[in-house]
């Protein structure tokens, strides 16, 4: 058709009904040179598609394919698709091209949506039969309607499109799966989808399913079965997820090339694709349930499975006897590599299950010794004492586990424990998964970590201490709290011991405060944690001790023994029974609830409902607390009937504010099983019960990215009436996206510019839990202008959440980080600066150097997991803007970050890994330069002659004096002596300024401009060699595990490091083995600059307060205890107590108590 510049003559023929060869010698003209001729065929589509829809004409098919190219040029690629799927075989969806293109992805969309049609999700909370109904009765407006509505048209889009793709999962409007208002039913809310799937003709319907099913097969053909495992996840269709694991393994097996030196096969990366888009993407409980089983199921039928997934499965699906089962297999094969493979499953176990769960697995072990079992405390707590068939904690993972899965493997544990009895071996094995299930082996590690490790800087403390004035309380807690987190879980508690003085000065909540800091630092000594406290806990005896003290150490146990409170629960329970003072009973409730976190016992739950009941607002503020730490993630609705009624009875809001808190830690985790409490708390009238409204989506949803919730956060944000409201709103953002940093920095980019301050605060510490440890430029970019912000709690948040986010951080991985540390130090020194942005300075000089700088804020664990006594601690302790004792609740997010490497003996031997890194890259920040003293010019005092004159006089008579007033005969010395003046006295009474010299204030105002230290780290870097050893119990960053390798021919990882206690099998076990030398057993463990050894008896717990301090070391810390037992004087003006003397430590696990 060379020359042809008019479609006008083809027309005409389409036009020859008559003449079914010129229609379509047309059509196939048109076809070839649709990109000229489509504007003038829009008029005749009439013609075409009456040739098409006549039975018995020859080209059917083509005269579909040229209307879906005509439909596709006029942009309706809906009506494109349908007749594209009409063309049969000549729609040729190989060839590249945009048509075929956009065929293809509304081919999928639309598959995609009719799936969906037909396999709508099913509540979790259904298939749990939960929740039942509340007999609290809310307003008539339950189901949340116009908060709802206001959400799904907010014009807000709450995911940054940079950061995630259009069509994920997490982008779509939540809409129900059948909509009776569009015809057909609608399309799911598949954007991109034909408007009414269902409408299709069936032929057009089987077309589509022809297609996808070639799709799928080129997938296949080509390897890239993400893609097809993608498709079948949104669509819901498990039968096509099977098919392609399947398949993968298969292609796999025929090609043999799964590599031989232990990498993961297609098959298995493919599993551990789906199982992270399960849980980081997935937000329908029902869905990621039905996924996981699935996934379960296919991991057991192989030979060799990959047990570590298998582990991430039964712990999401609470499959207790299965993990159970996988432990004895292991064990019972008897060779080296699967009793490390078990050891490193029972790590895992332990850092990403409950309570509960840990219980169960360790009850359904084989028997070791059963005299031995009944004698040993288990570190778990008797977590089912008490309880009923409520709903679990792990409901919210699981919908509809049946008997099924667990009833076979239980059936087979106890025939095998009947037949077969457990050999010598097999008992020591199953003794030490014990040990690490009960959390002691991972608890004594990574103390020993952090003890060794431990590089708090004293001088920033010692600065901060010398800023802030201590009589002022908030001042003496912010100190006290940058102590405790700087030293968490090292044991080290020097700064206490050497700033008695200054120690002595804490009044009141202030000496609370302080108290209850040995708990953060002593954190997990659960060994000798008692003891440690044993001067400063209630005595039985008439001796006067001061209650705070007493609050403060019994709060202070509760922080040690977080999790593993099964050793002091009945002595905490004892005391609140005992306890007659308030402040006795806020710290023992507070305690109490920490050691029996998420046990879900009524017991406990009664007793502090007793105590509630008596209406006093210090006591039952951390009463409501502690009921909801107790029964937290349980969702148990007599608890929350009870609860919330007496919210609306009190008259105190300091109890309505801790109930409400309590409320939403029950809620833990559940999703949309607490909606029903969310709407219905929303709707009240009492803007602290809307708070916990609040809260409790925050801990729902936490970390899910649900859309529902970040509508309604972000609708309550601009809506509510209180402000306390509004900002808990803006913050609680960070709590459901923190898996999705990326994205909460453009959320609350104009939020953090709000007229409100506390929206702007809100939108501060949002960033701060969604960003913490990663040092995340845009977060740090919106939160350095509000270091400067006019309002001072807005810059007390600013500071706080950048010293979460810098955790960890240096010059090479965030350049920033000199500028910022720099600058906290300035505030906390400025004397003009708010008292509230000092307090706050002070907070983020401790968390930026948490742990000795080798903890960061871990709100999920290594392999993914929510971490959840993370999780509640990062939200108790945002509580601290109305009671600062909860602050400590934040060394509870603190987590380690090691590799940790032992042997199948659980032994830590010595050995190197590599890490292919520059050694500045991931290093420690360097420690603050002390500057020596210069000695100070001042200004010479002028002396003027009459003084010298006057002085001499005066010295003269009173020489005369003395020699007449001296009695006759005694021996008088002769000897003229010349009195010494002193410069002092002959001074006149003026200012003593430093006289700063030009060049000084040259190099101060050098020192402001810019940081020439990062020009030096650069060029230190470039002169660096790439790749360095590391010991084993070093510090390694999350950023830095994917450089880590183990090159060494000897010990070989059982798995992928993931930073953590990893299982070494040992290639070489003839040859004699170096193991590393663990400080904490050394009687001799000074801290850093002590010098000599220690003397104290381990057994002597008057020896049990602060570490070694050799021969300046005095002895008894029942002396050192006074200064906090020490009862407050009444009179501010009355003399103080004497500071007691220094005093010895005995560290953990000295002379040998394990």
């Amino acid at each position: 058709m060379v020359g042809l510049t008019s479609a006008a003559g083809l027309v005409g023929f389409l036009a020859e009904k008559d003449e079914p060869a010129l229609q379509c010698f047309a059509l196939e003209q048109l076809n070839e040179n649709m990109e000229i001729f489509w504007p003038e065929l829009a008029n005749a589509i009439s013609l075409i598609e009456s040739a098409y829809e006549q039975e018995d004409f020859p080209q059917r098919d083509l005269a579909a394919l040229v209307l879906a190219k005509v439909y596709y040029q006029l942009g309706d690629y809906d009506m494109s698709m349908v007749f594209a799927l009409g063309a049969g075989k000549l729609l040729n969806l190989d060839q590249p091209g945009e048509f075929e293109d956009t065929i293809v992805a509304k081919c999928i969309d639309t598959y995609i949506a009719s799936m969906r049609m037909h396999n709508p999700a099913t509540p979790a909370s259904t298939a749990n039969q939960y929740p039942p109904q509340l007999m609290t009765a809310f307003s008539s407006n339950t189901n949340g309607s116009s908060s709802t509505s206001a959400g799904l048209t907010s014009p807000t889009t709450p995911f940054s499109q940079s950061t995630l793709p259009s069509k994920s999962l997490l982008s779509r409007q939540d809409s129900t799966a059948f909509d009776p208002s569009v015809p057909g039913g609608g399309n799911a809310g598949i954007p991109g989808a034909h408007p009414s799937p269902m409408t299709l003709p069936r032929n057009t319907q089987k077309n589509l399913k022809t297609v996808i099913d070639h799709l799928f097969e080129s997938c296949y053909r080509s390897g890239d079965y993400f893609q097809v495992v993608g498709i079948a996840i949104e669509a819901r269709s498990l039968i096509i997820l099977r098919d392609a694991i399947m398949r993968a393994s298969q292609d796999e097996k025929k090609q043999g090339k799964k590599a031989a030196t232990g990498g993961m096969g297609k098959a298995e990366e493919l599993m551990e694709y789906v199982l992270d888009i399960c849980m980081n993407v997935v937000q329908e409980r029902s869905l990621r349930n039905d996924v996981l089983r699935l996934i379960l199921d296919l991991l057991n039928d192989i030979p060799n499975p990959d047990y570590f997934s298998i582990a991430k499965c039964v712990v999401y699906l609470d499959q207790h006897s299965m993990a159970s089962n996988m432990l004895r297999q292991l064990v019972e094969r008897g060779d080296p590599r699967s009793l490390a493979i078990a050891y490193q499953i029972s790590f895992d176990l332990y850092d990403n299950g409950t309570q509960e769960f840990l219980s169960k697995v360790i009850d359904e072990l084989p028997e070791v010794a059963e005299e031995k079992k009944e004698s040993q405390p288990s570190a778990n707590g008797d977590i089912n004492h008490g309880r009923t068939d409520e709903p679990k904690e792990t409901d919210q993972l699981l919908a509809d586990v049946g008997d099924s899965t667990s009833a076979p493997s239980t059936s087979v544990i106890a025939t095998r424990t009947k037949e077969k009895p457990a050999s010598d071996e097999e008992k020591k094995a199953f003794t030490s998964i014990r040990d690490i299930l009960h959390g002691t082996k991972s608890i004594a590690l990574n103390q020993e970590f952090l003890f060794r490790n431990n590089r708090a800087d004293r001088n920033i403390l010692n600065k901060v201490r010398d800023s802030l004035e201590a009589r002022n309380s908030i001042f003496h807690t912010g100190v006290t709290f940058a102590n405790a987190f700087m030293n968490s879980g090292t044991t080290n508690d020097t700064f206490f011991r050497e700033n008695l003085e200054w120690l002595g000065k804490a009044v009141n909540w202030s000496k609370f405060t302080a108290t209850a800091a040995l708990g953060v630092i002593h954190r997990g000594n659960i060994t000798q944690g008692h003891k440690l406290l044993e001067p400063y806990l209630p005595k039985d005896s008439n001796i006067t001790q001061s209650t705070y003290s007493q609050g403060g150490s019994l709060y202070a146990l509760g922080l040690i023994y977080t999790n593993h409170g099964s050793q002091v629960l009945d002595y905490l329970r004892t005391q609140l029974s005992k306890a007659g003072e308030e402040v006795v009973q806020h710290g023992c409730a507070l305690g109490l609830g920490l050691a029996g976190m998420a046990t879900g016992s009524d017991d406990i739950y009664e007793e502090l409902k007793s105590i509630l009941f008596t209406d006093s607002a210090i006591s039952g503020e951390a009463v409501g607390l502690s009921m909801g730490l107790v029964m937290l993630g349980t969702g148990n609705v007599k608890a929350l009937d009870e609860m919330l009624s007496y919210a609306h009875d009190t008259q105190h809001e300091k109890i309505v504010r801790g109930l409400a808190i309590g409320m939403a830690l029950i809620m833990y985790g559940r999703q949309e099983a607490a909606d029903e409490l969310i709407n219905g708390l929303l709707e009240d009238a009492d803007p602290s019960i809307r708070y916990g409204a609040i809260m409790t989506i925050a801990l729902a949803y936490c970390g899910t990215g649900s859309n529902k919730a970040v509508r309604k956060l972000l609708h309550v944000a601009v809506s509510d009436v209180s402000d306390d409201v509004r900002r808990v709103a803006v913050m609680s953002l960070g709590f459901v996206l923190f898996r999705k940093p990326g994205s909460v920095p453009r959320m609350v980019e104009l939020l953090a510019e709000s007229y409100n301050p506390h929206v702007r605060y809100g939108a501060t510490m949002a960033l701060g839990i969604a960003c913490a440890g990663t040092g995340l430029d845009e977060a740090i970019d919106l939160l350095e202008p509000m270091m400067k912000d006019s309002t001072d709690f807005v810059r007390q948040g600013a500071l706080i959440s950048l010293s979460m986010i810098m955790i960890q951080q240096n010059e090479a991985m965030n350049p920033k980080v000199a500028t910022i540390r720099k600058t906290l130090q300035k505030i906390v020194g400025d004397r003009h600066e708010d008292a509230m942005a000092k307090f706050g300075c002070a907070l983020a000089l401790g968390i930026i150097d948490a742990g000795g700088r080798n903890c960061t804020i871990g709100l999920q664990t290594q392999t993914g997991n929510l971490n959840m006594t993370a999780i509640v601690g990062m939200a108790v302790f945002t509580q601290y803007w109305y009671w600062f004792p909860l602050t400590h609740f934040l060394s509870l997010s603190f987590t380690p970050t090691a590799i940790i490497g032992v042997d199948q003996d659980l032994e830590i031997p010595s050995f190197k890994f590599h890490s292919a890194t520059r050694p500045s890259v991931f290093d420690y920040p360097p420690e603050q330069e002390v500057k020596t003293e210069e000695v100070q010019k001042k200004i010479e005092t002028a002396i003027l002659s009459t003084t010298a004159h006057a002085k001499r006089r005066k010295q003269a008579k009173e020489r005369q004096q003395r020699r007449e007033s001296m009695e006759p005969g005694m021996d008088i010395d002769q000897t003229p002596t010349t009195p010494k003046v002193t410069a002092d006295e002959d001074k006149m009474d003026v200012d003593e300024d430093v006289i700063k010299t030009k060049d000084e204030k040259e190099k101060a105002d050098g020192e402001k401009e810019g940081t020439p230290s990062a020009e030096a780290t650069k060029k230190k870097m470039e002169k660096e060699k790439v790749g360095y050893e590391l010991e084993n119990m070093s510090r390694v960053l999350p950023a830095q595990l994917k450089y880590i390798s183990f090159p060494g021919d000897r010990y070989v990882p059982v798995k992928k490091p993931t930073g953590g206690v990893i299982l070494l099998t040992d290639e070489k076990p003839s040859e004699p083995k170096s193991l590393l030398e663990l400080k904490m057993k050394k009687t001799t463990a000074p801290a850093p600059g002590a010098a000599g050894p220690s003397t104290a008896d381990a057994t002597d717990p008057t020896a049990l307060f602060g570490a070694s301090r050799g021969a300046q070391a005095a002895t008894g810390a029942s002396a050192a205890a006074a200064v906090l037992t020490a009862v407050d004087e009444d009179d501010e003006n009355g003399e103080e107590a004497e500071v007691p003397g220094d005093f010895e430590y005995i560290s953990d696990n000295d002379g040998g108590d394990e």
